[in-house]
């Protein structure tokens, strides 16, 4: 029977799971706001939480057995803990104001460094509460086994997932959500403090003025959202972003994640986005809007048109874009709440004109709008007459490699699928779709239509004249490979392109990972390889499901909760199973090992079957991997030996792993090999692992690698 000072240690290491997934996941959105929905974001958090988590769990290793090991420690980190989360919080949006122009992009290795500098002090904390927890348990109780922290932590994981994606994610703001998640943990804290004795009031005030802090928190939240210029005039965030609307004089801008959508002073580019395509129309009746533009209702009004589809996945987008009266209700309006692309594969054929106004394929959730799928779903719902367009940035006379290596890759792609694809330069050049022959005279079809514009008839003619259109179809490189979905080539030329603009080079990154892996490949035991590799598929296979998701579905934003959710679900039971298979513990990791191979070939067959699948079988993929890789811990433990410095030496192993594999999975090889490079790659640091785990016995004593 557990004791009153055991049961209580064990709510704390519940609690600080809770707190711990619920900030890691507040701070993933958090970044995604702050850094325009870039998904190597997600990447470089998790790497920097799992790292330093693993350099706390490292530090711990001097408090096994000494007097460090008390509930008294326990405590008084415990309440840091939960004083450093708000903090975090509010340093992430404050700080980089301090750090970077307001405004401005940041290179990859800035963004890094600053990410980790923020994450650094709670991630370490967590790093080191865990195993100090497992010495305050063994100070209590000699025998207490290591696995069983690591299948508690791992309830408290599972719990803080549920609360984020079942909860927090529809109801609450980040300040809200970080106050709930750690409440329980203060009061978890407290219980800490021996019953025998009357506390004093040092830790009681601690206490008090921890819950103040968080109090003050929540009061001071939206001023930390303040605008370099102009006023917040709306702030809220959804399920599926951070939106805030900035009023400056009587310019109105409304932001999605950091991203500016849209203007009230962006008439040109309301006009350009339905004039080009719809005036190449004899009589145009049904339309389909995929986001929009400030002033495309006016626009669209003028062909009298009998159906008008505007899709947009944010009710809350829609709401604030007519309150604010940057959209204009009309007459054959309708507003559908759905994935765009998920809309278009449903939607029934016909449409004379499909309008997608989004911005540049910056990131996986835009650029499946731009590839070989969306333009075959997008030719199939089209009428025999019909025309997509959509835009990227442009250039004024020149254009910049990168931008060149984009700009033919997506009309090569187009071409695959259209009989005539036009390119009309300007601020934005937009592409024309049809099986049709396009006129470029579009000033000319307007006048004869009687559709009058202001932009069009007064510029068009003296910034898109035949030699610059020519100049720019002259400038499409034929060699340029197409943008598919399993190998988007636009987001390898975004991420290369990332490190140029700041006149930096992706080599460095790589030596440096390069050299990080030989030294702990060359220090490690063989059991802990095959749990750092298990580490690294765990994650590496997160971040394949969490990339497959933004590629097929387009919401990951809404959707990182319940994936992380699923990841550390799967380990709970594998934890549990394996921890009942110890005695057979060579034989587990090696059965493991074979299972993880088998779901990785599934993995591989998965995503070439794309959406059609459905979210719920890739969760229940993601699920089974995790279980799989969750069975190895309690054997490795028991192979390795479960004093304190072993388990250390295996928690480590395990996040050293999973760290490098969000990295290097997510930065070089879906970036340069594609998803089935990257799940190539992963099943041959798992074939390793299975023969390395072939030469242990079960009363193995730890060699290194080398040996």
């Amino acid at each position: 029977m557990k004791s009153t000072r055991e049961q209580r240690t064990i709510a704390v290491v519940v609690a600080t799971g809770i707190a711990s997934v619920v900030t890691q996941l507040v701070l993933i959105r958090e970044f995604l706001s702050q850094f325009q929905g870039n998904e190597i974001v997600i990447a470089l958090i998790l790497f920097s939480w799992l790292v330093l988590g693993g350099l706390g769990t490292l530090l711990s290793r001097p408090a096994a057995g000494s007097r460090l090991a008390t509930l008294e420690a326990l405590y008084w980190l415990a309440l840091a803990l939960v004083l450093f989360s708000i903090f975090t919080l509010f340093g992430a949006r404050l700080l980089r104001d301090l750090v970077f122009t307001r405004g401005a992009s940041v290179g990859f290795y800035q963004t890094f460094v600053y990410i980790a500098a923020v994450t650094a002090p709670y991630a370490l904390l967590i790093g080191f509460l865990l195993p100090l927890s497992l010495f305050v348990l063994r100070s209590l109780r000699p025998d207490y086994p290591g696995a069983l922290v690591y299948i508690w932590d791992n309830i408290g994981d599972v719990g803080g997932g549920a609360l984020f994606s079942f909860l927090i994610v529809f109801w609450m703001t980040p300040a809200q959500a970080i106050v709930a998640a750690h409440l329980p943990l203060l009061a978890a804290a407290l219980f800490l403090r021996p019953s025998d004795r009357r506390p004093g009031p040092l830790p009681m005030l601690a206490a008090a003025a921890v819950f103040l802090t968080l109090a003050a928190g929540l009061a001071a939240e939206t001023a930390t959202l303040t605008p370099a210029r102009g006023e917040l005039a709306h702030y809220r965030e959804t399920r599926h972003g951070r939106i805030t609307v900035v009023a400056q004089q009587e310019l109105v801008t409304l932001f999605q994640d950091g991203v500016p959508l849209l203007s009230s002073q962006d008439a040109a580019a309301a006009e350009e986005a339905v004039h080009y395509a719809l005036a190449q129309l004899e009589e145009p009746q049904r339309v389909l809007l995929i986001s929009a533009s400030s002033g495309v209702m006016e626009e669209l009004e003028k062909y009298r048109l009998e159906s008008i589809d505007y899709v947009e996945l944010d009710p809350d987008l829609t709401e604030v874009l007519f309150d604010f009266n940057l959209l204009k209700r009309i007459p054959p309006l309708r507003v559908i709440h759905a994935d765009g692309r998920a809309f278009l594969a449903e939607a029934a054929p016909g449409y004379d004109a499909i309008l997608v106004n989004l911005n540049d394929p910056q990131t996986l959730q835009t650029n499946r709008f731009f590839t070989d799928r969306f333009f075959s779903l997008a030719r199939s719902r089209l009428s025999a007459q019909g025309v997509l367009a959509f835009s990227m940035g442009g250039f004024d006379s020149y254009l910049a490699e990168p931008q060149r290596r984009k700009l033919s890759s997506i009309y090569h792609t187009a071409k695959d699928y259209f009989s005539d694809v036009l390119m009309l330069p300007g601020e934005r050049v937009f592409f024309i779709c049809s099986n049709r022959p396009l006129q470029t005279g579009i000033p000319d079809l307007l006048r004869r239509k009687g559709i009058a514009t202001l932009y069009i008839s007064g510029y068009y003619e003296g910034n898109v004249t035949p030699e610059r259109i020519s100049y720019l179809r002259g400038q499409m490189d034929p060699a340029a490979p197409p943008n598919t979905e399993l190998a988007p080539y636009v987001m390898r030329t975004v991420f290369s392109e990332w490190f140029a603009k700041f006149d930096a080079s992706p080599l460095w990154f790589m030596g440096a990972l390069a050299c990080v892996l030989g030294f702990y490949f060359w220090n490690a035991s063989r059991v802990e390889f095959v749990l750092f590799s298990t580490g690294w598929m765990a994650m590496g296979s997160e971040i394949l499901v969490i990339f497959a998701f933004q590629i097929f579905f387009g919401y990951i934003y809404f959707q990182i909760g319940i994936i992380v959710t699923v990841f550390l679900a799967g380990l709970l039971p594998g934890a549990l199973w394996g921890r009942r298979l110890a005695a057979r513990a060579r034989r587990v990791l090696i059965v493991s090992d074979m299972a993880l191979i088998g779901l990785l070939a599934a993995t591989f067959a998965a995503v070439h079957a794309g959406d059609r699948l459905g979210q719920a079988f890739y969760l229940l993929l993601g699920f089974a991997i995790s279980f799989a890789c969750g069975m190895q811990f309690p054997a490795a433990l028991r192979l390795r030996g479960d004093d304190g410095r072993a388990a250390t030496g295996v928690f480590s192993a395990d996040l050293i792993g999973a760290a490098l594999g969000t990295l290097v999975t997510s930065t070089i090889l879906i970036p340069y090999l594609g998803i089935t490079g990257a799940i190539g790659a992963l099943m041959g640091l798992k074939l390793l692992s299975l023969l390395i785990a072939g030469t242990l016995h079960e009363d193995f004593v730890a060699q290194t690698i080398s040996d």
